[in-house]
């Protein structure tokens, strides 16, 4: 990174190289979300990682807030401040010339009004969409993280694609008999607060997933893993958009203690043999405003 540029600050200036523009990525990432072509993100964690995937053939890059945090050395849950996960988003949003979503898990602050900060953050950093999460606390909290998030975006003139994560059935919250209409119920206050998606993941449920798509007034994205149904299948259930979430993250960790295991173990690095050639991840990084 030049002077000049740590001198206008990292995020103002890492999105100052963005050759596509906010407005155009925003209108492309909205358009995206269709049941008959369902988005599917494979979560980023940073720049290699991002770019590995775009020239995998991404329509948009997501990224994974535990990816970015086990990156840096943090664990997944709030331990990571800010100002590291704004840096990220900047940094893979000026690397790709897709739209980027990103992940910010219940908004990095202690309320709505923190909320906002970080969401001009996100935006100042090139991203169009954000997911916000609402884990344990009450809905009503969430709805509120959602309106300033709006308004937020509204604030800086800018189009963001806000998807609210219901975390009901990723953490197994309540009844199950009763789940999936409170999921329902928590879904509709998002809706009213702004939200322009509605993400649970942790269901993979044929009859679930088409009875949350029918009632849910706006594009459903769930994630997917081993042993859920294919993209296609869930289009066709009416889900428009499909993570997967930490997974690719968790695979590439699993294939460094795979190779790592085998060497220490037997002396041999076979496990690595699918691995990309070093030009090739070399060659995704190596355009001049990447450095």
């Amino acid at each position: 990174m030049s002077d000049s540029c740590q001198k206008a600050g990292r995020v103002r200036c890492l999105t100052a190289v963005m050759t596509h523009t906010h407005a155009a990525d925003a209108r492309l990432f909205r358009s995206l979300h269709t049941p008959a072509a369902p988005l599917a993100l494979a979560n980023a964690w940073d720049v290699a990682s991002a770019l590995v995937v775009e020239a995998a053939g991404a329509r948009a890059i997501a990224t994974t807030s535990a990816g970015v945090s086990w990156a840096l050395g943090a664990p997944d849950g709030g331990a990571l401040t800010r100002e590291r996960a704004l840096e990220v988003i900047a940094r893979i949003a000026a690397a790709v010339t897709v739209p980027v979503t990103a992940d910010i898990e219940d908004g990095y602050g202690a309320d709505a009004a923190a909320v906002a900060e970080t969401v001009a953050g996100v935006i100042e950093a090139g991203a169009v969409g954000v997911n916000i999460e609402d884990g344990t606390r009450p809905p009503a909290e969430l709805a509120a993280r959602l309106g300033a998030a709006r308004r937020s975006a509204e604030r800086a003139g800018a189009d963001l694609f806000l998807n609210a994560r219901v975390d009901t059935y990723l953490l197994g919250l309540g009844d199950p008999e009763t789940r999936l209409e409170e999921t329902l119920t928590r879904a509709r206050l998002y809706v009213e607060a702004g939200a322009d998606g509605v993400f649970v993941p942790g269901v993979t449920d044929p009859a679930t997933l088409k009875a949350l798509a029918e009632d849910i007034a706006v594009p459903l994205n769930v994630m997917a893993g081993p042993g859920a149904p294919s993209v296609d299948e869930l289009g066709t259930l009416g889900v428009a958009r499909v993570s997967l979430g930490p997974g690719v993250a968790l695979a590439a960790y699993g294939a460094a203690r795979r190779a790592a295991r085998e060497l220490f173990e037997s002396g041999t690095v076979t496990s690595a043999a699918d691995a990309l050639s070093f030009a090739e991840l070399d060659g995704l990084l190596a355009g001049p405003e990447r450095r």
